[in-house]
């Protein structure tokens, strides 16, 4: 589980989650990530693209890979405050809330990630 905290406010972080997410898929690992915060932006179409920092895997091309091999998730208070609904985001993303966090973070052998 990895959950995203920050978004272009906080880049190296916001990157940081998706490489890792990503490093996991790659690895074949279960991967769930998390978008919180700022980085609920990136559930929406485009927006991963307009992402950047030098010397680092686009972040569109690490969600595509998380979103092939592993789950990813944004905030529902988080998407609330930004006006996003189901109908926004990236088709395979899905929106939950602290239930669904709680549930996923408590499964046997799970390991949480913040950044």
């Amino acid at each position: 589980m990895i959950k995203a905290t920050a978004g272009a406010d906080g880049a190296e972080r916001c990157n940081q989650a998706f490489t890792v997410a990503a490093a996991g898929v790659a690895a074949g690992v279960p991967v769930s990530l998390w978008l919180t915060g700022e980085s609920a932006w990136y559930a929406l179409p485009g927006r991963a693209k307009e992402f950047e920092l030098p010397h680092a895997t686009p972040l569109a091309d690490l969600l595509q890979v998380v979103l092939k091999g592993g789950r990813v998730t944004i905030c529902t208070q988080c998407a609330a405050r930004r006006d996003i609904g189901q109908d926004d985001v990236i088709e395979g993303i899905r929106i939950a809330g602290a239930p669904t966090f709680v549930e996923e973070a408590t499964t046997e052998g799970a390991q949480a990630l913040v950044y």
